[in-house]
C-alpha cells in the first residue's frame, strides 16, 4: 500500500477516528454484541454496508473532474439518512482534512476543501490516497477497526482475540475495496447505496443517550 494509505488506517493517525466506535458503544449498551463471536458477526455487517458505501465513495473520489467532489459529497449525504452518521463522517473528515494539510498540501486538497469545507470522510480519503482500490481498502478497513478496537475498551475483550477477528476479515476487506474500485469511474449518482437500517438506529440511540449520560464514545 502507498504511505498515505498506510498512515490514514493507522489508529494513531490524528484524523479523530479513536472517538467514534461506528455504533458498538450503542450495541454493547443493548447487549448486542457480548464477546468475540457477537463482535465478529457485527464487523461483517458494518464492513458490508457502511464500510462499503464509504469504499465506493472513497474510489470514486480518486477521479478528479470539475465538481465532482462536491456532487459526490452531496450524493453520499442522501445515502446517509441518519444524522448522526452524518455528523461523524462530517467530523472525522474534518479531522483528516486538519492533519492532511499539515502533512500532504496540495492543490487537489486545496480544492477540495474549497468545494467542500466539511467533506464527508471516505472522499477525502480518496482524494488524498489516490488510488481507487487501497482508497476503498483504507476506508473499508477503518470502518471495522474502529468498532474493534472499542470493543476492547467497553468489553475488555482479549486484544489477541479481538486482532484474530479483524486478520480473518481481510478477504472480505479485499472484496468490498475490489467492487468499490469497480465504480470509481462511474457519475455520482449512479454510484450504489448500500443500506444499513439497524446502524442508524444504533447511531440515532446512542446520539440521544451521548447528550443525557457520559459515553466513552461520541458515535
Amino acid at each position: 500500500m502507498d504511505l498515505v494509505a498506510l498512515m490514514l488506517a493507522d489508529s494513531r493517525f490524528p484524523g479523530g477516528g479513536h472517538a467514534h466506535s461506528g455504533g458498538l458503544e450503542e450495541a454493547v449498551a443493548r447487549r448486542l454484541v457480548t464477546d468475540e463471536a457477537s463482535l465478529a458477526s457485527f464487523l461483517v455487517g458494518r464492513l458490508r454496508t457502511a464500510g462499503a458505501l464509504g469504499a465506493v465513495f472513497a474510489a470514486a473520489a480518486t477521479r478528479d473532474a470539475p465538481g465532482r467532489h462536491a456532487e459526490l459529497d452531496a450524493e453520499l449525504d442522501a445515502r446517509t439518512p441518519s444524522p448522526a452518521q452524518r455528523a461523524a463522517s462530517r467530523a472525522q473528515g474534518r479531522g483528516v482534512a486538519r492533519a492532511a494539510r499539515r502533512a500532504w498540501p496540495s492543490p487537489a486538497l486545496t480544492g477540495l476543501l474549497r468545494a467542500t469545507p466539511r467533506p464527508h470522510h471516505p472522499i477525502i480519503v480518496g482524494v488524498l490516497v489516490g488510488d481507487p482500490f487501497e482508497a476503498a481498502q483504507t476506508v473499508a478497513y477503518h470502518a471495522v477497526t474502529g468498532p474493534a478496537t472499542g470493543a476492547i475498551r467497553l468489553l475488555g475483550l482479549d486484544p489477541f482475540g479481538v486482532n484474530a477477528v479483524l486478520a480473518r476479515l481481510a478477504g472480505e476487506i479485499d472484496a468490498v475495496a475490489g467492487a468499490a474500485a469497480d465504480h470509481a469511474g462511474a457519475a455520482p449518482v449512479d454510484l450504489p447505496a448500500p443500506a444499513s437500517p439497524g446502524l442508524d438506529l444504533l447511531a440515532e440511540a446512542h446520539d440521544r443517550h451521548h447528550r443525557e449520560e457520559v459515553r466513552l464514545f461520541v458515535t
